[in-house]
């Protein structure tokens, strides 16, 4: 068995993006450089911004190049508080919601634990939802203290969907940024920029069928950012660095292939994540659905997420058993895969901590089929089976 079910962690890059990146490697040239070939390498990036740009409905100008999500994570909500509270010493309080990533969640420990600043987290529903009405609830106690409000699009562990527009439009209400961590969403969902509301986009090439280490933050022309890195003074002053022209030509070509095949990459994954899930359950293993999920439905949670809590099993074990099997998957987020802690995304929604353990994440991309899901379902009987004889060994 080969199954490869982890693309949450990363998916294998798609052959646009192949082909843009590969036929950039051969070419030579800075683009800060003034000579012909690095206005070449200029051009390069510039089309692709505006082709990444046009994908998800903002202007070339927001677009600015990092390293990936966790850049520009940090870039929006650091950036962004020591910003708002240069100019208003009282702006020094985050609302954050309790399911972000940790490229989120550490970035606020960060600013709590060296520049003094507070945080309201926001508890999700049992499903893994952020209520508009909660965010408002915790602006409102004290509205002139918010620097930033900051929720995920969609979540890496169980892919619920958060209703992005309501969200902005209740921070804006008190004149408050928004920033939306849109890693797995961008590629996946319908995203657009300008529609939704959002101060701040993040998005990597990775999660999307492009390469690793290249994304953006996605920045209103009027948003105010300290930036976290000094030098040449790219990306509007923002982030400097020479540019990755290649990693951006396939990142650019990353987005409008997946953008454009949307619709047909969504039918089709929804259908494989619901056949995955109900023949899961089917089983009679003790098995339940992590999040929200009802077949047929891709506006509240990602097409290809299928989160899965069995009980009286460690997802470690689990992982390691399938793995041996030819089967890749994840108990969770990749960032904290080896920490034998249950997933925080779990224990906000109010999973008990032994439940939590017995998680498993398989995430379904434009490389899975059927006999991906063939593959799971056959192996996971005897992979709970040995799980839970050693759960019971060491309890």
């Amino acid at each position: 068995m080969t199954a490869y079910l982890d693309h949450a962690a990363t998916t294998p890059m798609l052959p646009a993006a192949l082909a843009a990146m590969t036929e950039q490697l051969t070419r030579v040239g800075n683009a800060s450089s003034l000579h012909r070939t690095g206005r070449a390498a200029r051009r390069v990036v510039e089309e692709s911004r505006e082709r990444i740009a046009k994908a998800i409905g903002a202007r070339p100008s927001e677009v600015i190049f990092t390293s990936g999500g966790t850049e520009s994570d940090n870039l929006a909500v650091k950036g962004t508080y020591w910003a708002r509270r240069d100019a208003d010493p009282a702006r020094t309080r985050l609302v954050v919601s309790a399911i972000e990533h940790h490229a989120v969640l550490d970035c606020v420990e960060f600013l709590v634990r060296h520049d003094g600043a507070k945080v309201t987290w926001v508890e999700p529903t049992s499903d893994g939802f952020v209520e508009p009405e909660a965010v408002r609830r915790a602006i409102e106690q004290d509205p002139g203290s918010v620097a930033l409000v900051s929720v995920m699009w969609a979540n890496n562990e169980v892919g619920t969907i958060q209703d992005v527009r309501s969200i902005a439009a209740v921070a804006h209400e008190h004149d408050v940024p928004f920033h939306t961590d849109a890693v797995q969403a961008v590629g996946h969902l319908p995203v657009d920029f300008a529609a939704s509301g959002a101060d701040l986009l993040s998005i990597t090439a990775h999660k999307l069928g492009g390469p690793i280490g290249v994304g953006a933050l996605v920045a209103r022309r009027d948003a105010r950012l300290v930036p976290l890195s000094h030098g040449g003074g790219q990306e509007r002053q923002l982030r400097s660095g020479t540019l990755d022209t290649p990693a951006i030509r396939g990142f650019a070509a990353a987005v409008v292939a997946a953008t454009g095949a949307l619709d047909t990459e969504i039918a089709r994954l929804e259908g494989l994540r619901d056949q995955l899930l109900e023949r899961a359950l089917g089983l009679d293993l003790g098995i339940r659905p992590g999040g929200y999920w009802q077949a047929g439905d891709h506006e509240r949670r990602v097409p290809g997420n299928a989160h899965l809590l069995i009980d009286g099993c460690d997802g470690d074990s689990l992982l390691y058993l399938l793995d041996a099997a030819g089967i890749s998957c994840s108990t969770g987020s990749a960032c904290q895969a080896g920490v034998p802690q249950p997933s925080h995304v779990l224990l906000a929604m109010g999973i008990s901590e032994g439940d939590a353990r017995g998680a498993l994440r398989l995430s379904l991309g434009h490389t899975s089929t059927q006999s991906d899901v063939d593959e799971v379902i056959e192996a996971l009987p005897a992979a709970i089976e040995r799980a839970r004889r050693a759960r019971r060994a060491t309890s």
